[in-house]
Formats: structure tokens, sequence, C-alpha cells
């Protein structure tokens, strides 16, 4: 549907309690543009996240880990392999649920540590008191080694009326043809979070998908993946938004009791944020898990995973002074994707120490870093994060008669929409339902008619 995106900056101060840096990585400022944007960021920690690490202000991972999350400041973090105490090297087995928690407890907060005793001496809010994400999700789902963990800066809260905020892993998807094959999430699962974003500021919510999918170069290992894209992709497609039928699970294939009640409303995206293991997508033409969760069943067509069955976007993430993609040496592995037809993209980009101190774009949460700041992020993981800025619909900004944007209902938005109700462009469907007939033309006209 039309939407207008209006600056919401003062109602974001009067909201939040925090002051944002602007963005200007040559001088060490990497804040967002605009502090009504939400800064959402993806990150694979190599285990620096567990109950055993040394959890002081010192060179090793945690303590990078922690500066650079309180330089990034982002509204929802999802962090992968953490709680795997066997592989950081500190300790043995993995982290239970609870004590996960209480490790991202200290990490943000400091206090008494139970686990290794003393006292923690790097946390986030150390480095900006003003910055919290008290909102904790710690997934069931272990592999044996590690968990995906979420973070927010606002609440989980049941959006769809299934009684769930949180999901450890994605229902039961029954096989649908090419399309899904059936099954679960994958070794890890691919988790569900529902996030209660600020009425005040924003008129809709956001949805996360998160996971940590089959890693390995054989061919096994590529089917076990793309399996839990393309199942993830089809909750979203079907029970998430509805395939444009305006009810969830319209074709009765996704076993979760209580089951949703209601779609995401059009204000509402939903994002994937994953490691991937991405290695296919560019790699002899073969459909990886980031083309399955972004187009569905093929590329273009009326059968994507965005809310108006277009194609989802894939980010292209770069890091600012070298342009590279890469998240892991020479790969791509770490993606955020979006629902373009929601939500619009400020920017997106990764975080790597090294080209920012050769560029004098270390952050000051960062220049105290014992031995040396460049150092930092190959430190804390040998992943960079992949962070991104989102323009969401401000609250009271919407007025959907008003398609050319001038502020003014009159004769040149009827027909522009005349314009792309003939051309039946995806913005004419008014109704949401994934055709565009007469019902829309008329529901435009008492739009038209009601004005702003």
């Amino acid at each position: 549907m039309f939407r207008r995106l209006i600056g919401a900056s003062v109602f974001f101060t009067l909201a939040c309690g925090y002051a944002t840096a602007q963005w200007d990585p040559g001088n060490g400022q990497w804040g967002k543009s605009d502090p009504a944007d939400l800064r959402v960021m993806t990150w694979n920690v190599r285990d620096a996240i567990c109950s055993s690490n040394d959890k002081d202000d010192a060179f090793r991972n945690w303590n990078a880990v922690v500066r650079i999350i309180a330089s990034m400041k982002p509204d929802v973090i999802v962090l992968q392999e953490t709680a795997d105490n066997s592989g950081n090297g500190t300790g043995s087995g993995v982290d239970s649920v609870q004590t996960l928690t209480t490790v991202a407890e200290l990490l943000l907060h400091g206090g008494a540590d139970p686990f290794e005793g003393g006292t923690v001496g790097s946390w986030v809010q150390k480095y900006d008191p003003n910055f919290d994400m008290p909102y904790i999700f710690a997934s069931s789902r272990t592999d044996g080694f590690n968990r995906n963990l979420v973070l927010s800066r606002y609440p989980f809260v049941d959006l769809n009326g299934d009684t769930r905020a949180t999901y450890d892993d994605i229902p039961f998807i029954g096989p649908n043809g090419d399309c899904a094959p059936g099954g679960n999430g994958g070794i890890r699962g691919v988790q569900i979070s529902e996030i209660d974003l600020p009425d005040e500021v924003y008129a809709g919510d956001i949805v996360i998908l998160s996971g940590h999918l089959k890693a390995g170069g054989g061919s096994d290992d590529h089917d076990e993946r793309v399996t839990a894209a393309q199942n993830a992709g089809y909750f979203l497609h079907y029970g998430l938004n509805g395939a444009g039928t305006g009810q969830s699970d319209p074709e009765g294939n996704i076993f979760e009791s209580p089951s949703i009640q209601t779609i995401l409303d059009e204000f509402t995206p939903a994002l994937v944020m994953a490691d991937l293991n991405e290695d296919e997508q560019r790699n002899g033409g073969t459909r990886g898990p980031a083309d399955w969760f972004a187009n569905g069943c093929s590329a273009g067509g009326s059968n994507g995973n965005d809310r108006d069955l277009s194609d989802m976007t894939i980010d292209d993430a770069r890091e600012p002074f070298t342009n590279s993609r890469a998240t892991i040496g020479s790969s791509k592995l770490d993606y955020i994707l979006y629902q373009d037809s929601i939500a619009q993209i400020r920017r997106a980009f990764l975080f790597n120490s090294s080209p920012a101190s050769a560029n004098g774009g270390i952050p000051p949460e960062l220049a105290t870093f014992p031995g040396n700041p460049a150092l930092a992020s190959s430190i804390a993981s040998d992943h960079l994060p992949v962070i991104m800025d989102l323009i969401l619909e401000p609250a009271g900004g919407s007025c959907p008669a008003d398609v050319t944007g001038d502020g003014v209902v009159d004769a040149s938005d009827f027909f522009a929409y005349l314009d792309l109700f003939a051309a039946e462009d995806p913005d004419a469907d008014i109704t949401g339902d994934g055709t565009i007939d007469a019902s829309d033309f008329f529901a435009y006209l008492d739009l038209f008619a009601a004005g702003c």
C-alpha cells in the first residue's frame, strides 16, 4: 500500500533515552543518520559469548565483542555460535538456556560473575551507559556445541495470536512440491522473534527469522541448508504473510498448535538475519539458501517471500573503506534479507576495525581497546557483523491516497493511481489480497474521498 515515509526524529527522541551519533565513519562515527531508523545486526561471534570465558577488559574476544556492540548500538542483534565453552577453549560443554541468558545479562550489564568468580570487567553499558538491549531470547535448539541468541531494545510480544512471541524453531512444515521439502529449520533451527516496536514512533512492528544453517562444503551440507531455508521461507510466506490470501496457512500445511490467528499487518516487515553459510548464490548458478529465502519457488513472478508476493531483497552490505562484501575470509556467509515493500533501507554495512583504524574510523568505544584497536575485529571473531539501518513507516505518517507523495491529495494522485491500476502494479493492491481488481479501485476511491 502507498506510504509516505516522513521523519519521526522528534517522536523517537521523546520515546528513547539516549542520543545517537551521526554517520561519519571516516571520523569514527558509526551511528544512525536518523534516530528513527531501526538498526539491526547479525554476527557469528565464534564462541566468544559463553559462561567460562574471561570477561575482563583485556586483549581477548569477549572484550572485543562487547566494545563492537557498544560501538554499533543495534536495536536488535542476532548472535550465532554462542554458549560453546569447548569451542572457545575455556571450558567444556554447551551452556544451558538459563546459563546463556545470565551470560547475556553480564555481557550487557556487568556485575559479579557467577561462573568464573570476581566481577565482570567489560560490559556494553560500561562503554555506553545509556544504551541497553534488555530483552533476551536464548534458543533451546543446539547442535551440541552452540546456540543462537537474540538481544533486543524492544520487548518480544505475540503479534499473530498463536500465544508465542519467540520460537526456538519454525513449526513442522508438510511437504509442498518443490517449494518446501517439509520438516523444520535444520540442525540448529530457524528462530522467530516477534518484536513490539513503540507505537508512538512506528506504525508497525518487526519479526526476525534468525539462524545458523548447516556448515560444510559437501553436497549433503548444501542440501541441508537449502531445505532449512525452503521450509523457513514457506513459513514466512504462508504462515506470517498469508501468501496474499489475507489468512495464515491457507493450504493447511503448517503443523502448529495453537495456530496463527492473524497474519502480520502491512507495516510489519519480516527480516531474515542469519549465518546462512551461503556459498552457492554466485557459484555456478546453484540456488543457495539466500536465494530461496528471498525468492521462494522461483525468482520474479508472484511467489516471492515479500508481503506483496514480490521477492525479498538480499543485502549488499559492504565495508565502507574497502568496499568488500566478505564476512569471513573472501566469502559472504552472513546475510540480512528484508521485505522491501514494507521497509526501506538507509544503508547496510560491515564493520571491520582494521580498515577503520587505517582510515581514522575507530569509534570511541574501541579507542581504548587494550593492545591495538585495529585488531579488535579479528580478535572478536572470524566473521564480521552485518549491520542495516531500516526506514519503517512512522506512526501517523501514512496517507495512502497521496500517491505522488507531495502532501496533497488531488487529481494528480487519482490519475497516478489509475496508471498503477492499469499496469497491474503491486502498489495498486489496496486491499492487500494479492489480486488487483475492482475492489482495489473502489477502495482507493474511498481513500481519495477521505484525503489525509
